[in-house]
């Protein structure tokens, strides 16, 4: 068996926890392969909105393992806070939820760190969610961090304080950062303590027997292609790498294991935070799209930025990831539009370019657009793709073309219910 993967092809937010949450029929296991806490995948079905940061997509089906994998950071604090809230649904917790043993932990001071290192770039500030988790992949890398595993240790307590000393050491360095560790630590500890009542493995182990016996495994991706440390937007990236090679350092699957990849996109777009964005709207259809749209970041709470869907950009994220098939998702809020907007290519210094460039922070960027008829109609209440109107339809046609991938799921609407499958 293989791996087959899920991620979003745009800057986050394009709609990957309800497309798992629709696929997890069709799965054994749910694995999140990196991210963290800044992640805000948001499911609704049967009255009922959640907004999952950690806990894979896949928690809400009884038949299926969801499996946190050794790429994800995890803060115990804000990860008990979503088993709190699930408390109601009766999620067998034990038997559903697993976590490696290698993913790393985030501190309080690493969420510390974070603030105090976005306060100090003023202006020039990346937009971080200040979850901390750029301070945690740094001591990652840097060779420093405390994993889950090290919870179940005896000298876990000596690693933490070590650790907590290193960064307080650095604090100092910050003037007129003021903050209250101790406050922070007791309820961090005692999340620990809920976190050790959850089965902790070696996932890459797991996920090999799973696969040998022919177990179907979905890895969920967090942020999006463009947020990804190599080959996103950098500076104004995450942390981790969101593309589908992080599947392979962040469960342990190796890349002859990796099948069917699922590229998630809306058919506009967004971005929350600092950074480049092509197609941005700064004008009242902007405005529209994101009242529309209820465009505000499921994390932070924050005003998404909006503008038309950027083919340089969809074609780019395509190709680095090896996508096979695409899901359009909020086709619904466009309804609103007589006529849509697609960017099919850039003008730098008056040159036409086709192929997403290295430096889009300190060049100026005219995106030239091709204008489709919309469909101004209602698509909420639709139950089949065939019943979709003909614009809609054109509009799929003319991305699959444009973008030489099929386009499998069209999303009507937030509900589990409201999603279309094209037959084509």
């Amino acid at each position: 068996m293989k791996v087959d993967v899920l991620l979003g092809l745009q800057w986050g937010d394009e709609g990957k926890g309800k497309i798992v949450d629709v696929l997890t029929p069709k799965y054994d296991i749910i694995a999140r392969f990196q991210g963290g806490p800044n992640a805000g995948h948001t499911l609704e079905f049967e009255g009922h909105k959640h907004v999952l940061h950690t806990i894979p997509s896949g928690i809400f089906h009884s038949n299926v393992i969801n499996l946190v994998g050794n790429g994800v950071v995890i803060d115990p604090v804000i990860f008990k806070g979503e088993l709190d809230k699930l408390a109601p649904f009766n999620i067998d917790f034990a038997n559903r939820l697993l976590i490696s043993k290698k993913a790393h932990l985030i501190l309080p001071t690493h969420r510390l760190l974070d603030a105090a290192s976005e306060t100090a770039k003023g202006k020039d500030k990346i937009g971080s969610t200040l979850k901390g988790i750029g301070p945690t992949y740094m001591d990652k890398t840097g060779r420093n961090g405390l994993r889950v595993g090290d919870i179940f240790s005896t000298k876990f307590k000596e690693k933490y304080k070590a650790l907590v000393e290193k960064h307080v050491g650095i604090l100092v360095h910050y003037d007129g950062f003021e903050y209250d560790l101790e406050t922070l630590e007791g309820p961090w500890l005692a999340a620990i303590e809920e976190l050790k009542k959850l089965p902790a493995v070696d996932s890459e182990h797991f996920l090999q027997k799973a696969l040998s016996e022919g177990k179907k495994v979905l890895a969920e991706g967090a942020q999006g292609t463009m947020l990804d440390i190599d080959f996103g937007t950098y500076p104004f990236v995450t942390s981790s790498n969101t593309v589908t090679a992080g599947t392979c350092t962040g469960l342990g699957i190796a890349p002859t294991k990796i099948g069917n990849v699922i590229g998630i996109f809306k058919a506009y777009c967004t971005r929350v935070g600092s950074g480049p964005f092509p197609t941005e709207l700064l004008d009242e259809v902007g405005e529209e799209i994101r009242r529309e749209g209820r465009e505000f970041g499921a994390t932070t709470g924050r005003p998404r930025r909006c503008g038309w869907i950027d083919l340089v950009q969809m074609r780019y994220a395509i190709m680095i990831n090896g996508v096979t098939e695409l899901s359009m998702m909020k086709a619904d809020i466009l309804s609103i539009f007589d006529t849509i907007k697609v960017c099919t290519h850039y003008l730098i210094d008056g040159e036409k370019v086709t192929d997403f460039p290295y430096d889009v922070n300190d060049v100026e960027i005219t995106p030239v657009y091709e204008e489709l008829a919309g469909w101004n109609c209602d698509l909420t209440e639709l139950d089949s793709y065939e019943n979709a109107p003909q614009a809609l339809k054109d509009y799929v046609t003319y991305l699959e073309k444009q973008l030489n991938v099929p386009i499998n799921v069209v999303s009507v609407g937030p509900d589990r219910k409201q999603t279309l499958t094209n037959p084509a």
